[in-house]
């Protein structure tokens, strides 16, 4: 399919940069086809407002709005908590939210027929391979157009002039040009004086942080919280019962006024380049915790360690845009069978950037007092010889052989 037969594109839109100046790009350079502008709500608090009139004005003939929030945080975030899926230690933001995104993407185009969908991911990066790996997934004869991959601009400067020569609308300035993806879970700064890794990120900075403060700027007294999880699901906070949606943005508060949750990393690209990022997720961190914490009650040592050793596995599938895969679909099926009884409740204290184990109960637990005291029990210590003269048997036998001796 050439330029000229496309007629109607579905847009994944934020109303940021990128996706800003690529309705004007695409009538320009795709010999002006109808654009359908895709929002797709995750939680993103404040950065939808005013989004269809802006998308409309700048060309678009629809917009839709999705409102996605539950299903990410049902479909994938609760999945990846109970793997205790993490990449380098990065709690998965940008990824949790480009597979349900693209799914909607999907089902809007079949929709309206349209005969591509577009986004504004760069080269450089992660989303470009997710979203379109979930389209193909949902769609596998979708044509995609990449601006990025085609255009003759190479800069977000550059950008900022295509956006000013076509009356663009901007939020963003050359001195605040950082690139930020939100959602419900977390917040990502990307770009200017993060690109140099030697420079501190400036978090004490009035405006940086969005979701939270510094530790430094965190109250001088701690605060404890309390979660209860049915089956790896946390099902309320501090004796509330609420949905698994509404814990998060609970604990967001709760952990942003503590300094939880701010992760500055150096990760691996997909695409094979080093990135710098900066990241703010305060009530995800509290939540990964939480759930580890109670499974050090809950799960026998060899489930636990192979559960370990998988969630590297599970939390690449999810980065590298593979969520929709056979592969991850057997992980989840393993990490639910985990989960069975994974439940009880767990206190934590936070304090100035810290979370502090303060107690752990489960109706599950594997963990017996009696065994384990330090005092009487019934506990038989006699039979720690035998165990450890069978278990060191292979010891013994290369040292004989290495002796002569055998």
């Amino acid at each position: 399919m050439n330029k000229n037969e496309i007629k109607k594109i579905v847009l994944a839109y934020s109303g940021g940069l990128d996706t800003s100046i690529i309705i004007p790009w695409l009538k320009e350079n795709y010999n002006n086809p109808e654009i359908i502008a895709v929002a797709g709500n995750v939680g993103q608090v404040g950065e939808l407002d005013g989004l269809e009139e802006k998308a409309i004005k700048t060309g678009a003939s629809k917009f839709y709005s999705l409102d996605l929030a539950d299903e990410m945080v049902n479909d994938i975030i609760i999945p990846c908590v109970q793997a205790g899926a993490k990449y380098e230690d990065y709690l998965l933001g940008t990824a949790f939210a480009r597979p349900i995104i693209a799914k909607g993407l999907v089902e809007i185009a079949l929709k309206e027929k349209a005969d591509a969908i577009a986004h504004g991911c760069t080269g450089k990066g992660n989303d470009q391979v997710r979203f379109e790996l979930a389209i193909k997934h949902f769609a596998p004869g979708m044509k995609v157009i990449a601006p990025w991959r085609e255009w003759s601009i190479k800069s977000r400067e550059e950008e900022i002039d295509y956006a000013e020569a076509h009356n663009v609308p901007l939020k963003i300035s050359r001195e605040t040009n950082y690139s930020k993806d939100k959602n419900l879970w977390h917040l990502s700064h990307e770009g200017l004086d993060l690109e140099d890794p030697w420079n501190e990120p400036q978090y004490e900075k009035p405006g940086f942080l969005e979701m939270g403060v510094s530790p430094i700027d965190a109250p001088d007294t701690p605060e404890y919280v309390t979660l209860e999880f049915v089956k790896g699901v946390p099902v309320s906070l501090n004796g509330e019962k609420l949905s698994a949606t509404d814990i998060i943005w609970k604990l967001n508060g709760i952990g942003g006024k503590n300094g939880i949750g701010l992760l500055d990393i150096v990760e691996n690209r997909l695409v094979g380049m080093k990135c710098r990022g900066v990241y703010e997720t305060p009530g995800g961190t509290i939540l990964y915790a939480a759930h580890a914490a109670l499974e050090t009650l809950c799960l026998d040592k060899m489930t636990m360690h192979k559960k370990q050793e998988l969630s590297v596995c599970f939390a690449e599938l999810l980065y590298n845009g593979q969520w929709y895969s056979p592969l991850r679909e057997a992980l989840s099926a393993f990490v639910t069978a985990t989960q069975k009884n994974v439940t009880g409740t767990v206190k934590l204290k936070l304090y100035k950037g810290n979370i502090i184990k303060a107690g752990i109960k489960s109706p599950y637990s594997l963990y017996s007092e009696n065994i384990a005291t330090f005092g009487e029990s019934d506990y038989d210590q006699s039979q720690a010889a035998g165990f450890i003269n069978l278990w060191g048997l292979p010891t013994t036998v290369q040292a004989l052989m290495e002796k002569g001796m055998l």
